[in-house]
């Protein structure tokens, strides 16, 4: 066992024979027996716990108490935090004016979140060690998207809300039962994805499979008063298929990240002596696997999501049932995305709809600086984070200016499409690369160091794309004419 990794740990240390034998770290050992245990209780909730035969405050005790105790056994005594936080959020809830009550819970849990952010920083620098940081960023989303949301429905009216706030907008406080349980049912107490309030709370009273109903036998029509049966889909497959590629991915990272460590940029032979494309290639296998921790963490808690019945989302037009109102990753869209702006979207997606939620659909000015200053603190304070973020916000910029200025020359034929699309799959996977090591490596200097040996290829590229490019090659205006059939307006 690894035992120098394990120092800060608080965890339960039941299970230490498995670290022994395994040589698996204490902490993953424990995140693994909390999420493959929940994953076998969460399909109680589909069957004795099942809403026609179990009333909401059931339910909502069943989630409540066990997340505390999966808290409780990963964490220890930090597992306080977990309570800490949101009580301190709902008082101000309770107490302040619902007219700037949703900024000050924004504040609150801020500068909570940053306090164990910094102590962690300070503590136990650099460590991958599992921590209460993760559980109370998760925690952060929802308290805030909840008093947002209690916001619009207590002081707004509908026909000032937009769509997505429309959706999300509560007009009752929720009692300590339902607040509580909202924040620590255990399905997605670890990490994530986020739900949202309304989304939990249909789950608890099973209204999640009538809003997606399909016409039955009977003929009914789903919004008709008359009685009807609602035929509730298997969750089985899909959770199967999530569980398979989450163990998959955790084998993937186990068996080759100790061959490609991120640790490797900073050695002085690596920085001084490898060329340009040989920095390039090692950093794209580095960050790619890394990535596949993510992708087993994050299919794990889907797939208990939708062993509950949490995340069904309707039909597909085949008839088939979708389970992706809450996923937090396409890991196929992610790879395969054919832009900077398409693989984004499909990281991380419940942290997107947060900050799209509680800051860009709200923000007057100035929208896209103050969600990344949003995510930048709510991630943490490494000097890592801020260097992916603003190299992500300026690639970001340029990649834009490149589909404006040069895309409609591509469009004329099926092969010079083609051909388009596979340069910017390749570009954006270099850029992913290039932009977010810093992001893995955490440490500025040492980023800094590497971009300089690199001659800071990529962000002089992107600057001539967003300031020189448009000159060269003005944005095109006029539709595109493919064998005497309009193609369609240029952004």
């Amino acid at each position: 066992m690894a035992t120098g990794t394990d120092v800060y740990y608080d965890g339960s240390r039941i299970f230490t024979w498995v670290s022994d034998l395994s040589g698996l770290p204490l902490d993953q050992v424990n995140f693994l027996v909390s999420q493959f245990l929940a994953l076998g209780l969460a399909s109680l909730f589909r069957s004795v716990l099942h809403p026609s035969t179990t009333s909401p405050a059931t339910r909502h005790a069943f989630g409540l108490v066990l997340g505390l105790a999966f808290g409780y056994f990963c964490f220890g005594m930090q597992a306080i935090h977990l309570a800490g936080l949101p009580a301190l959020c709902y008082i101000v809830m309770r107490t302040q004016d619902p007219h700037v009550m949703q900024r000050m819970v924004l504040a609150v849990a801020l500068v909570y979140l940053s306090c164990i952010h910094l102590h962690r920083q300070i503590y136990d620098y650099g460590s991958y060690t599992l921590d209460i940081t993760g559980p109370l960023m998760v925690i952060t989303q929802k308290v805030t998207s909840l008093a947002f949301s209690l916001h619009d429905g207590l002081t707004r009216e509908d026909k000032d809300l937009t769509a997505n706030q429309k959706y999300h907008v509560v007009r009752k406080m929720p009692t300590a039962l339902e607040y509580f349980s909202y924040m620590f049912h255990f399905q997605a107490l670890m990490c994530g994805p986020v739900i949202f309030y309304r989304d939990y709370m249909d789950f608890i009273y099973g209204r999640n499979f009538l809003a997606h109903a399909q016409p039955t036998a009977n003929g009914l029509d789903k919004n008709s008063n008359s009685r009807k049966v609602v035929l509730e889909p298997s969750p089985c497959l899909v959770v199967f298929k999530k569980v398979v590629c989450s163990l998959l991915c955790a084998l993937v990272f186990i068996k080759l990240i100790p061959s490609f460590p991120i640790t490797r940029v900073k050695e002085p032979e690596f920085v001084s002596e490898e060329s340009l494309v040989s920095k390039m290639l090692y950093l794209t296998v580095a960050t790619s696997l890394v990535r596949f921790k993510y992708y087993h963490a994050w299919l794990l808690a889907d797939a208990m999501c939708n062993a509950s019945s949490l995340g069904f989302s309707g039909y597909n037009l085949d008839g088939s049932a979708r389970w992706d109102l809450i996923s937090n990753v396409d890991v196929l869209k992610f790879e395969l995305g054919l832009s900077l702006r398409d693989s984004i979207e499909q990281w991380n997606k419940g942290t997107t709809r947060w900050l799209r939620m509680v800051v860009y659909e709200r923000a007057p000015r100035f929208k896209t600086v103050l969600t990344y200053a949003l995510s930048a603190v709510w991630h943490g304070f490494y000097p890592g984070y801020y260097l992916t973020f603003a190299s992500g916000a300026m690639f970001t910029f340029a990649a834009r200016a490149v589909r404006r200025s040069i895309r409609h020359y591509f469009l004329g034929s099926r092969t010079r499409k083609i051909f388009y699309d596979t340069l910017t799959f390749l570009t954006t996977r270099i850029v992913m690369a290039y932009i977010t090591f810093p992001f893995i490596l955490l440490e500025f200097w040492p980023c800094i160091l590497l971009y300089w040996h690199m001659y800071l290829w990529l962000h002089v590229l992107g600057i001539l794309a967003m300031f020189l490019l448009p000159l060269i090659f003005p944005p095109g205006k006029k539709m595109v004419i493919a064998n005497g059939v309009a193609a369609g307006k240029l952004d």
